[in-house]
């Protein structure tokens, strides 16, 4: 039997709750789904995000529409940046009648690298984290978060051995609440130029020995690491905190080296 066009439906998640509790966050979670970004070039990169979005929920409110979340990423709309992901932000809060809410994106991003003697390119991978949130009464903040690897060589190493040094790859991992826009590109870059060295995703002979020379030339513990780059973004106005943590892979122990400073800029 076909249902009549005008059938009713209660909304039970608009009911009243008596419980008088609010939730912080409701909402939905571990969502993969394609998204297409605008890098810091402005050309187009498509990737797969898993998507966590919530909202804070009235004390007063039964349920939030769980489906309205999947519906803002349904929506087409532009590659998105950064100041496309707060308007998408501000839509969410909008359709769900929430004054506080968060958005996170975690995603792996592409950057093609040019090797440094040979000039072949290639594709290095990147693990990026975007999370815009609202606390109700307050702006929304934007933070960005990446994951750098690069190679580091040890000072000490170099410095009792005969000949050679142990190195090792590290993961360099920045977490930046920003003031303004600022693209993940640009923060993986000042990671990979203060490690001993870059990486890159293909190398011919003439490479190898371009990056495990500029290594050696270029010593550092996990402590300079993350002092040198913390240096940088102290002197970055679009950023207001910022973390910074290495771990490095040691090749000559079965444990790494781990290194974390956290600041805030004036």
């Amino acid at each position: 039997m076909n249902a009549p066009d005008n059938f009713f439906l209660p909304d039970i998640q608009a009911s009243a709750d008596l419980r008088q509790l609010a939730i912080h966050k409701v909402g939905v979670k571990g969502l993969r789904y394609p998204l297409a970004l605008l890098d810091a070039n402005g050309k187009v990169q498509n990737t797969v995000a898993e998507i966590s979005l919530s909202v804070g929920l009235p004390p007063e409110v039964k349920g939030t529409h769980m489906s309205r979340f999947v519906e803002l990423l349904e929506q087409r709309r532009a590659p998105l940046n950064v100041n496309r992901l707060l308007r998408m932000f501000e839509e969410m809060l909008l359709r769900l009648e929430a004054a506080s809410g968060e958005i996170e994106l975690a995603f792996p991003c592409f950057i093609s690298k040019t090797a440094p003697v040979s000039g072949v390119e290639s594709l290095l991978d990147y693990d990026v984290r975007m999370i815009v949130s609202k606390r109700e009464g307050e702006r929304s903040e934007l933070t960005l978060e990446v994951v750098a690897p690069v190679t580091s060589l040890c000072p000490c190493s170099r410095e009792i051995s005969e000949y050679g040094a142990h190195n090792q790859r590290s993961h360099i991992t920045i977490v930046a609440r920003l003031r303004s826009g600022m693209s993940p590109e640009e923060l993986l870059r000042l990671a990979e130029e203060e490690a001993s060295c870059e990486v890159f995703g293909l190398l011919k002979r003439p490479d190898e020995k371009w990056v495990t020379e500029r290594a050696y030339d270029n010593p550092k513990f996990v402590e300079d690491l993350v002092r040198d780059i913390a240096l940088r973004l102290m002197k970055e106005p679009r950023i207001a905190q910022w973390t910074v943590k290495s771990e490095n892979f040691e090749s000559i122990h079965n444990h790494s080296a781990y290194a974390e400073i956290s600041g805030e800029n004036a």
